[in-house]
């Protein structure tokens, strides 16, 4: 039934999908991870048992994340060579070293320390974990400054040349990694994913405020991840700004697709804020439109013109409908996190941050926000780049291989099918682990934990079966005694505890 289908759309819907999946768990990744090392470091500043039962809440959802982030990135980077292979052809001498320095640094470094974070609590020293859950942090930042590297690259292309056979070659890597759009997509995907782990984790304390105000670990992160949110929404708004100011310089088309501009408007262009977008038409119906916003906010001048898509030509348009929505759907849910950042504010100056149910209940619904924020971003940057995958050089249906639709269409149906099972699995199972509250370990417990943090495990081969059958054999021995015998006051041994 997909025999009259276009592969090269198959392949783009299939190349969505899967890196759809895929970005969800690096944009929740990386923000753990530094919430990881913020709470180990105040845990060890502070000797506050609360950051430690909170580290090891959010150490297991880190784990699944991270996991389900490595397994969905390597099936996505099969497609460039499978789906790919002309781009991966020409581009390959730029994109292959990046993608190669990522794996290189980034992955080994979090591939190296990731066991002692997630095993060796209780086997290394205090500092070491601590080192190691740094690294893991660390690691994560380097990967997302790689990747996006290669992808505003693609965006904005500079450092390079073209063979004789057609193929991007390197001239300048300084050129290449630190190309015209990279430093505003890193600022602005990374303040992204810690407003998405903030909002998740704020909405995982309100929850369980909701459910018991007086939870005491429910209420840090709570206060924590709201207090994120009050500072960095603001900052990402900022950052939007300088990035769409950046894109209208290197990729105007983009920026006409976004704001939904078909026509020029020589004396300030509106700001439309709601619309159906015609794209044969080349108009956006019913459109509601603020006069003049739209110049201010681009050019900070309302009487500043600005070209419309019909200075461009036709086959080098973006959908617009596309952009136009995921834009608005990322930019509105960007202001809602303003607004819970300052409602939350205005609460915790009245005292009730840890009361307010209609706080509690506004943070639980803006969980999700943050990862319906990043795609929608990750849309209106790919789909406005369209139709190129270089951006001005080569065009996308020149980068695809020369398949078949009904091969493409398989592959596309088995992963549809396979994600789903797999990674709705993994998770409904984070959701479980965030059903189940954090409870603060109890004096007694902190203390089990500090004697057990101090004792050395052996390493693997050198048994200490010895000594422990020792220690029982004397327990044993002192209960012999009797209730007031020698033995009477003896303190069993931690295996026995």
């Amino acid at each position: 039934m997909f025999d009259q289908a276009d592969a090269v759309l198959l392949a783009r819907i299939q190349f969505a999908f899967t890196v759809s999946f895929h970005f969800i768990f690096p944009a929740f990744s990386i923000g753990l991870a530094s919430y990881l090392a913020v709470l180990e470091a105040l845990w060890l500043k502070t000797g506050r048992t609360v950051y430690l039962t909170l580290f090891k809440y959010w150490l297991k959802i880190f784990a699944l994340a991270f996991g389900m982030g490595v397994v969905s990135g390597i099936v996505m980077s099969y497609q460039f060579g499978t789906n790919w292979s002309v781009f991966s052809d020409k581009a390959g001498p730029v994109i292959g070293p990046l993608m190669a320095y990522e794996v290189m640094t980034a992955f080994f470094l979090e591939a190296g320390f990731l066991g002692v974070m997630l095993f060796g609590m209780n086997r290394v020293g205090r500092g070491l974990h601590f080192a190691a859950t740094l690294m893991v942090a660390i690691g994560t930042f380097i990967s997302a400054f790689w990747i996006l590297s290669a992808n505003s690259w693609m965006q904005t292309p500079a450092g390079f040349s073209i063979n004789e056979v057609g193929q991007f070659v390197p001239e300048s890597w300084l050129e290449i990694i630190f190309n015209p759009s990279f430093p505003y997509r890193l600022a602005h995907t990374v303040l992204a994913a810690y407003l998405t782990t903030a909002l998740v984790v704020g909405a995982v304390g309100a929850w369980h405020l909701l459910r018991d105000r007086r939870n005491e670990a429910a209420r840090v992160m709570f206060s924590m991840a709201t207090g994120l949110v009050m500072v960095a929404a603001p900052i990402q708004i900022f950052a939007g700004d300088m990035h769409g100011l950046n894109t209208l310089e290197h990729q105007p088309a983009k920026v006409m697709a976004m704001e939904g501009h078909f026509e020029s408007h020589p004396d300030g262009a509106p700001l439309i804020l709601f619309g159906i977008p015609d794209q044969e038409a080349g108009e956006v119906r019913h459109q509601i439109a603020i006069p003049k916003a739209s110049s201010l906010i681009l050019k900070h001048d309302p009487d500043a013109p600005l070209d419309g898509l019909e200075t461009v030509p036709r086959e080098d348009w973006p959908y617009v409908p596309i952009v136009f929505w995921s834009f608005r759907i990322m930019v509105g849910l960007g202001f809602l996190m303003l607004v819970l950042g300052g409602f939350a504010l205005v609460q915790r100056l009245r005292g009730r941050l840890h009361t307010s149910r209609a706080l509690h209940r506004f943070a639980l619904a803006m969980g999700p926000s943050g990862f319906v924020a990043v795609i929608a971003g990750w849309v209106t940057t790919e789909v406005g780049r369209q139709p190129f995958t270089v951006y001005g050089l080569l065009r996308t249906a020149q980068s695809a291989s020369p398949l078949e639709a009904p091969a493409v269409a398989t592959s596309l149906l088995i992963f549809i099918v396979v994600y789903f099972i797999v990674f709705g699995s993994g998770t409904l199972y984070i959701l479980k682990l965030m059903h189940k509250a954090p409870q603060t370990a109890t004096p007694d417990q902190a203390r089990d934990d500090e004697t057990e943090e101090h004792q050395p495990v052996r390493a693997a081969g050198i048994t200490p079966a010895p000594a422990v059958h020792a220690g029982r054999a004397r327990y044993a021995g002192s209960n012999m005694g009797g209730r007031h015998g020698p033995g009477a006051h003896a303190s069993p041994t931690r295996e026995e505890r």
